[in-house]
């Protein structure tokens, strides 16, 4: 495996994902602390682009959805944070309302590589 690819981890296969479905994945942490949870990210198409965030609110660094794959608000427009209702434009990962207006979710680089979406941790 060439260094470029040691970076870069499977998320889920295109095929699997529809408009409006979100597909959640661990990610490798450099260093554990014992009662540490892991990192997570997920993975969504927007206009048929895979994009892919932390998933993590700027505001307190929790987890964003409520149940598994439930990101969106009731009106399927927006990522919602499930403690403080913050909202998220799906584009840019902007916050439009809520606790952190103004900060932004962190965006994972992702590539599309024989049908899997591969996503890049963030250093």
């Amino acid at each position: 495996m060439s260094e470029d690819n040691a970076c870069w981890q499977p998320a889920c296969a295109i095929a699997d994902l529809e408009q409006g479905q979100f597909s959640e994945f661990r990610l490798p942490r450099k260093t554990q602390e014992p009662d540490t949870l892991p990192q997570t990210g997920f993975v969504f198409l927007d206009n048929g682009k895979p994009r892919a965030y932390l998933n993590q609110c700027p505001h307190l660094g929790i987890e964003l959805n409520w149940m598994p794959g439930r990101f969106l608000d009731a009106d399927n427009l927006f990522i919602q944070c499930s403690t403080h209702g913050a909202l998220f434009k799906p584009g840019t990962g902007e916050c439009i309302a809520g606790p952190c207006q103004g900060d932004a979710l962190t965006a994972l680089e992702v590539r599309v590589t024989n049908g899997m979406i591969l996503v890049r941790a963030p250093e």
